[in-house]
């Protein structure tokens, strides 16, 4: 295929399948890695095909009281990691990874070590959740007294700290907040081991949760973050407060939160609430000049 050939089969995706951008630019990649790492054939014209704009859309939300429906769901540790996420607005991901060391229960705050764009950020550690994370806590020692007596080796560490801290892989303060029940096999080193919980547990959990739940909405466990920066700018929070909780670089991406708001558009009036009371809503017909009934 040459430069025709491949523009050709981009445009089609785009304009005869509609595959969303993230799919179009999945389509690309492959391509590159096809000439550049597997066919060993440098084409500078494939990095100047144009790409589909990213359309921004309005995240899932729920209400509080859809919350709360969703959270009674949700048992044992996936109940608290429910409650964790909405409480502070992390990342699933970022819950997921948490250490021992994280929690600072002095000064009621979790750390969020090497998130999205690989900052870190200091977050509120809500005080209902206080009790719980202890007693989540000893259950966590139990697995780790359980891998130290068992000589498992320890968890995995980022960068390059396994060799500038031979110990701590296998110290108490840099152990899971949310291990894993039993040992599995990191497939980059081939170790056995006990990782954190899967993402993939937590969300299948959610999910049933949300069916159970009644909430006609396609909500995924990302929503209870959205829903968290909402409701913190619903009930007064500045925008610069929930951009810094949120770990977010520009404002703008946490201004798509104030949809949801009494502010900017959101704050007109319908015509249609203008209408006398002689017109309820959900009226059969409306008259009309003539005299004619309209549907």
């Amino acid at each position: 295929m040459g430069q025709a050939e491949v523009e050709a089969y981009l445009r089609w995706l785009a304009d005869d399948q509609r595959v969303s951008p993230s799919t179009h630019r999945q389509a690309l990649a492959a391509v590159l890695f096809l000439y550049g790492k597997v066919l060993q054939v440098d084409l500078p014209w494939l990095t100047e095909i144009g790409r589909p704009p990213e359309r921004r859309r309005l995240p899932v939300v729920l209400s509080k009281g859809e919350v709360q429906r969703v959270l009674l769901g949700l048992n044992g540790e996936h109940a608290l990691l429910g409650r964790l996420l909405y409480g502070t607005g992390m990342r699933v991901s970022e819950a997921l990874q948490l250490r021992v060391k994280d929690l600072d229960f002095d000064h009621n705050a979790i750390l969020v070590r090497s998130g999205k764009g690989d900052k870190d950020r200091s977050l509120m550690l809500p005080s209902s959740l206080g009790g719980p994370l202890r007693h989540k806590l000893v259950e966590s020692r139990s697995f780790w007294e359980q891998d130290r007596a068992g000589n498992v080796p320890g968890v995995w560490l980022p960068h390059a700290l396994v060799r500038k801290y031979p110990r701590a892989a296998s110290s108490w303060p840099w152990y899971w907040v949310f291990p894993q029940q039993t040992l599995s096999k990191d497939p980059r080193s081939g170790i056995t081991r006990r990782h954190h919980l899967y993402p993939q547990t937590f969300q299948r959990a959610f999910k049933r949760a949300v069916q159970a739940s009644q909430v006609a909405k396609p909500a995924t466990p990302h929503c209870l973050r959205h829903s968290f920066a909402t409701h913190l700018l619903q009930a007064g929070y500045d925008i610069r407060t929930v951009q810094t909780l949120l770990g977010h670089t520009d404002v703008s991406t946490t201004m798509i939160y104030t949809h949801v708001l009494n502010v900017g558009g959101a704050g007109v009036r319908s015509p249609v609430d203008m209408l006398p009371d002689s017109a309820p809503a959900g009226a059969a017909c409306w008259p009309i000049q003539d005299g004619r009934a309209g549907r």
